[in-house]
């Protein structure tokens, strides 16, 4: 499995280093936009330019989460609607300040990004072709033939060279996964809105969460008023008057008095599993006593799909966020089981000391889009709640992988069964 994610981390480094000279490509569209805005023709140039800007900086952020875990915060978008004139719309993009830093990164992406993911390629490279190439073709050089630091003349010289060539391959396959990880950290640097965006995006998102949060608690409270009237409450009711009439009938006729304490016991039996289930529905009990990890492990041995639980937590996690995780998971199963028609998932729980981080993976059919249903919206909304964010890579014929993290620290120490 390590060696499959080294060998990735390789392609992706790969990957990498095309879509930087990409960036550049689209950068220096960008430039002659500007340039030529003093004519007029630039007009015509650069929204388009700018939007495809935009799109390959979002992919790089995008990759950046996927491929090490680590969160670039995504720019404001371009302002400017169609309806506009092309000088209106190329005003509001020259005052955006997102605009100017997705041009600072496809100019320098190719320098120091491109520079970085070259590192190990270039040992990967250089070193397979003193192991496969070089023994082969060596005498064909003549003399001043090196490798690296060693002058090749002879066998032994040769098959030193063969050796060091190994080395380098080793040294691209071990500082391919490292790099990878700094590229993204140079990727958040250069590409992460600066602080005074950042701030006034927060206390927008605050705002709406706020009025999120009030608006998923009134909904709450209305299906728990409604499930107590419609259950609990109703079964309560008949059980009442069941036993005024069993009462009346005790003297009378106690045969029918005996059936009808009978049925007065399955009542009570059934009330009593109706608010089991609404509290269960609040705050599984397994919850509480046992842990997120647990819990999962629960919903896993419930479910009829093939789930792997794998839990990487030292301590327990603050309630409210242990609550929205297991919900959050729950979600995610129901999806994979009813719309992916997905046979097995891995559910895997971290805590990076920052974070919780839940990445659930189905073998389904993909396609998975949040735009198209309200379930996978609402988990977002819950999670938004808790200044947590949802990330979804489903593409059609799968698999689908959703990754969750919330900002939280881990608390008391853990309880929960390893």
């Amino acid at each position: 499995m390590r060696g499959k994610s080294t060998l990735a981390a390789v392609a992706r480094c790969q990957l990498a280093g095309l879509l930087a000279v990409a960036a550049q490509a689209v950068g220096s569209l960008v430039v002659l936009a500007l340039v030529l805005l003093p004519v007029g023709a630039g007009l015509w140039l650069l929204a388009p330019a700018a939007t495809r800007l935009r799109s390959l900086s979002d992919r790089s952020r995008d990759r950046a989460l996927r491929w090490t875990g680590t969160l670039v915060a995504p720019s404001e978008p371009l302002v400017g609607d169609r309806s506009w004139s092309r000088r209106r719309r190329a005003g509001a993009i020259l005052a955006a300040e997102g605009f100017w830093r997705d041009l600072v990164w496809a100019w320098l992406e190719p320098w120091i990004g491109g520079g970085l993911v070259a590192i190990p390629l270039a040992f990967l490279w250089y070193g397979a072709f003193g192991v496969l190439v070089h023994p082969f073709v060596w005498r064909l050089l003549g003399d001043g033939n090196w490798y690296a630091f060693i002058p090749v003349s002879d066998t032994p010289t040769m098959l030193a060279s063969a050796v060091l060539g190994a080395v380098f391959v080793v040294a691209g396959l071990l500082l391919a996964p490292p790099i990878l990880r700094l590229h993204a950290r140079w990727t958040r640097l250069v590409l992460s809105p600066a602080s005074r965006i950042e701030l006034t995006r927060r206390i927008a998102h605050l705002t709406d969460t706020r009025a999120q949060v009030l608006d998923v608690q009134a909904a709450e409270l209305r299906r728990i008023e409604r499930d107590l009237h419609d259950g609990a409450q109703a079964r309560l009711v008949s059980l009442g008057l069941t036993l005024d009439t069993a009462t009346r009938l005790l003297d009378s006729d106690p045969a029918a008095a005996r059936l009808l304490l009978l049925e007065v016991g399955e009542t009570s039996a059934r009330a009593l599993e109706d608010l089991r289930n609404l509290v269960r529905g609040i705050h599984p009990p397994v919850l509480a006593d046992r842990g997120l990890g647990d819990a999962v492990r629960s919903l896993a041995l419930d479910s009829h799909l093939d789930v792997h639980v794998e839990v990487g937590l030292t301590g327990r996690l603050p309630s409210p966020v242990e609550s929205a995780a297991y919900f959050a998971v729950g979600e995610l199963l129901a999806n994979a089981a009813k719309h992916a028609a997905a046979r097995t998932v891995a559910v895997v729980i971290g805590h990076d000391g920052r974070r919780l981080r839940v990445i659930v993976t189905d073998d389904g059919q993909g396609g998975a889009d949040p735009a198209k249903g309200t379930g996978l919206r609402g988990l977002r909304r819950r999670l938004e709640s808790f200044d947590g964010v949802l990330t979804l890579h489903s593409p059609p014929g799968g698999p689908t992988t959703a990754t969750l993290e919330i900002p939280c620290a881990l608390s008391s120490p853990k309880t929960s069964s390893s």
